[in-house]
């Protein structure tokens, strides 16, 4: 059973930047897909990012050129730099392990940009 920890989040000014992490427990993180997730109230949760395990990253547009998703294998973690934040990017953020048909979730960190 694979176990995936948040942290990094909290109340941030708009314009400013946070840092999430996940440290995910088990083995053969290395060859999983690692992706952060976020859902605002009332919204559907959508993705943000994700990274594969050869380090291809994919963005959703509204956050390209402001957030950076990488990983450090070593450590079981994967992390999300957010810079020029937008209260638009207030929600729960999610990580999420895909890895041979099955996937995993996080607790989720609440992210608030105030305006």
């Amino acid at each position: 059973q694979v176990q995936l920890v948040e942290s990094g989040g909290g109340l941030v000014q708009a314009g400013g930047s946070l840092r999430l992490s996940c440290a995910a427990s088990g083995s053969f993180f290395s060859i999983a897909v690692m992706g952060w997730y976020r859902q605002a109230p009332g919204k559907q949760r959508e993705l943000v990012a994700i990274i594969a395990g050869g380090s291809v990253t994919n963005y959703a547009d509204s956050v390209k050129g402001r957030f950076i998703i990488s990983r450090d294998n070593a450590k079981n973690t994967v992390y999300l730099q957010m810079n020029s934040l937008k209260p638009e990017d207030t929600a729960v953020y999610y990580c999420n392990q895909r890895l041979a048909a099955r996937t995993y979730w996080g607790q989720g960190t609440q992210v608030t940009v105030s305006s």
